[in-house]
């Protein structure tokens, strides 16, 4: 069973719809045994880090999440969610990715939405993808680039499209709403042990 953390934060329905078009069983949860125990974690989002944050504190979510030891995604949100600070709200996120959630300077149009390509990709999670490849985005906060980013994308400047350590991967961009090159970051993490 694959868990969708339902954390109040958006866009939950269009994630299952895409794993469940590939063929996986879904549970949308925000009960911390059915997350303990499922195969693997997705942490959609779509909101703001610090509203989020009080919402996953209140369910003890942040002391969850970071013992998990199955696959775990964190999707836009869920991304920036696990990295150590975020200026959006000025808050303490989850600690994974030693990492800090950044707005982007006003010197392009923000929030930078629509598809742009990733660069100097590594790992699992960008199996068959090319720098051809576009990914849809939509945000205004951004990962600096650290050790832990596996892809870059340039907006305004270069950040941290996707990211992992350990059985914790994150991407920037909305693979649910990004096509078949989407679908295909969504089957490999599915595909992950």
């Amino acid at each position: 069973m694959i868990a969708i953390i339902d954390y109040v934060a958006g866009n939950v329905k269009s994630v299952e719809n895409a794993v469940r078009k590939l063929g996986y069983e879904t549970l949308i949860t925000s009960n911390p045994e059915e997350i303990r125990n499922a195969e693997k974690v997705i942490f959609p989002g779509v909101g703001e880090a610090s509203t989020a944050m009080i919402y996953l504190k209140s369910l003890k979510l942040d002391e969850l999440i970071p013992t998990l030891q199955q696959p775990f995604l964190g999707i836009c949100l869920g991304q920036q969610l696990l990295c150590d600070f975020s200026e959006e709200g000025n808050i303490k996120c989850l600690g994974i990715f030693d990492l800090k959630v950044e707005q982007f300077p006003a010197t392009d149009i923000v929030p930078h939405m629509g598809w742009n390509n990733l660069q100097k990709m590594s790992g699992q999670l960008l199996d068959g993808i090319s720098e051809e490849d576009d990914f849809y985005f939509v945000h205004s906060y951004y990962c600096e680039v650290g050790e832990y980013t596996t892809s870059e994308c340039d907006y305004i400047l270069p950040f941290s499209a996707t990211l992992q350590k350990d059985n914790f991967y994150g991407t920037q961009f909305h693979p649910e709403k990004s096509g078949d090159f989407g679908s295909k970051i969504l089957e490999n993490f599915l595909k992950l042990k």
